[in-house]
């Protein structure tokens, strides 16, 4: 994947190294946090990286710089930055095991499949379907909760990690069949 010198200092590629840089800064707050302050500092990295991308694709289209830098770079982004959020959680909260394991299944076939689609028949998703946006937002809502909230009980911290599983578990289930449909399809 080539891409071009103009591309890297677009505004809203410029926002996704911004949430690059604030992965490290929110993993030193989380595992240096000892009072309910400190893990709201950590919390707000998260939260102000999040808000940046939520931002970037709308900057992205208003000023027409869409580019195949910021299409790699925002989900590069998005799963380093929950990736690096699930690793330090689980220290606290040991079932968050089961959403990382569930978390790397699901995009190590989501990689997988984009990578044998394309050398299929050259057709790859053009970005995520309305169920794996959905499944996103879940996992950061639990996310913030039990970083919130860090003296909430283990049962119910169990609770909303087992239902994000479970959602986690259904995004993975429709995500077949549209990888089924576009198997059959003609090379492009």
């Amino acid at each position: 994947m080539k891409f071009k010198r103009e591309e890297w200092f677009t505004i809203p590629n410029l926002l996704g190294y911004f949430r690059l840089i604030m992965i490290p800064v929110f993993v030193y707050l989380y595992l240096h946090a000892e009072t309910v302050m400190e893990y709201y500092y950590a919390a707000a990295a998260i939260g102000i990286s999040g808000l940046t991308d939520l931002f970037d694709g709308k900057i992205a289209r208003k000023l027409n710089q869409v580019t195949e830098l910021g299409k790699f770079l925002d989900p590069l982004a998005d799963k380093l930055t929950q990736g690096a959020v699930f690793v330090c959680v689980t220290m606290k909260y040991k079932w968050m095991w089961l959403l990382v394991g569930l978390f790397f299944i699901k995009e190590g076939f989501m990689g997988i499949m984009g990578l044998l689609m394309l050398r299929h028949n050259g057709r790859k998703l053009d970005g995520a379907m309305w169920f794996g946006k959905v499944c996103t937002a879940a996992i950061y809502v639990v996310l913030f909760v039990v970083l919130l909230f860090p003296q909430m009980s283990e049962q119910i911290a169990n609770g909303i990690i087992f239902a994000c599983a479970l959602l986690m578990l259904w995004t993975l289930g429709c995500y077949i069949p549209v990888f089924r449909k576009m198997w059959k399809e003609k090379a492009v």
